[in-house]
């Protein structure tokens, strides 16, 4: 058992990846989480050769029983979650008229609703022990929407609210809640492949580093209690916002 670990839903290629890697770095066992858990190897592998702990789990975020059962399985198995972090995107493009029921249930589901399941959890340990540490990465749909992301920015929108209930509710508790703006693209070889003129502004800074996003959320969990933030925007110096 470890003394303290760190749940990452979502723990993708770049910024999940990158969550996990330095909270490892600090001691946290690393409970790394995405659909499929083949997927996950590659990260698992690579905070294990530095020296870390790292546990991959495949589940679906929306669905109750496999967020409640990952919770109860890494307090009972791994250790107490000190943090967690919902890292889910979902972010997709479509004109108003050509977004399904379909389409924007799901995304709500993965953006939103799933964040709901992970944050309740997160909420039900750490509140007992009077400390802990929720954060929720949201993007610039989370302020505004744009055409063709209704369903997107809907369901960002949801997120922050929800960051927003769970803060005031939270915070007396001992448990810091904070919600992230992630406003820019980041480097990423989807960026990469798929925006090639944007993934070129990375020589000038233009484009957000994992590991320095990675960074700020370390800081907001060692933040004193007299001082925590609860929202916090990213974005590179030559962002237009």
């Amino acid at each position: 058992m470890a003394d303290r670990a760190i749940i990452v839903v979502g723990a993708g290629d770049a910024l999940g990846g990158a969550i996990a890697k330095r909270f490892a770095r600090e001691g946290y066992a690393a409970v790394i989480v995405r659909r499929h858990a083949d997927q996950l190897e590659p990260l698992a592998a690579a905070i294990r050769e530095a020296g870390g702990q790292a546990h991959p789990f495949g589940l679906d975020a929306r669905k109750e029983e496999d967020m409640t059962g990952l919770f109860a399985r890494v307090e009972a198995e791994i250790g107490p979650v000190e943090v967690c972090v919902f890292n889910i995107g979902a972010n997709v493009r479509f004109p108003i008229a050509e977004t399904t029921s379909r389409v924007f249930h799901k995304v709500w589901e993965m953006a939103c609703f799933s964040g709901f399941l992970a944050g309740r959890e997160a909420a039900k340990v750490m509140t007992p022990r009077g400390r802990g540490t929720i954060l929720f990465t949201g993007a610039t749909a989370s302020v505004r929407g744009r055409e063709g992301f209704a369903a997107f920015a809907s369901a960002k929108h949801g997120l922050r609210a929800l960051a927003q209930s769970m803060a005031r509710e939270l915070g007396p508790k001992g448990v810091h809640v904070a919600h992230t703006i992630i406003d820019g693209a980041i480097d990423t070889a989807w960026i990469a492949e798929n925006f090639p003129e944007r993934h070129a502004l990375k020589s000038q800074d233009g484009i957000l580093n994992p590991e320095h996003i990675a960074d700020a959320y370390w800081a907001l969990h060692v933040q004193p209690r007299d001082a925590w933030t609860h929202e916090l925007d990213l974005r590179p110096w030559m962002e237009a916002w």
